[in-house]
């Protein structure tokens, strides 16, 4: 896939994303690599079935939990970056998301269509500086 290519298919991850959809995962290559690299629960998972426990163990202590895409930007022929921020109300805190900071970016590795890896940073300007980027 070309750099453009692998821009629509994150695209098109975050079209459901935005609204608040996680059901699908035919954009996850069976093997994916899915790191939270900072935030209160780092760590790493390996596989479809795995990625999808840590996803849902996550969104189980939010309410309407959603991302918003901020930039996109196409890093080299594999690599995506997403500047995002999110909202969602905690189920037992009842903490606003969009009330403290939300600034965070997706690091997608895409291999022959799929996303080979994915990393997450909740700390956008840790993601920027591991990335050697500016804002």
């Amino acid at each position: 896939m070309t750099p453009s290519e692998n821009l629509d298919l994150v695209r098109s991850i975050y079209a459901d994303w935005e609204h608040g959809d996680y059901s699908s995962a035919h954009w996850a290559h069976p093997e994916i690599e899915y790191i939270r690299a900072d935030g209160p629960d780092p760590g790493t998972w390996t596989g479809l079935t795995r990625m999808a426990e840590a996803v849902r163990t996550y969104l189980e202590a939010w309410r309407d939990f959603r991302f918003v895409a901020d930039e996109y930007r196409e890093l080299d022929d594999h690599r995506v970056l997403v500047l995002y921020h999110f909202f969602g109300q905690g189920k037992t805190s009842g903490v606003e998301l969009d009330k403290v900071r939300t600034k965070a970016a997706h690091v997608f590795h895409v291999d022959e269509g799929r996303v080979a890896k994915l990393v997450i940073y909740l700390d956008r300007q840790r993601a920027l500086a591991d990335l050697g980027l500016e804002a």
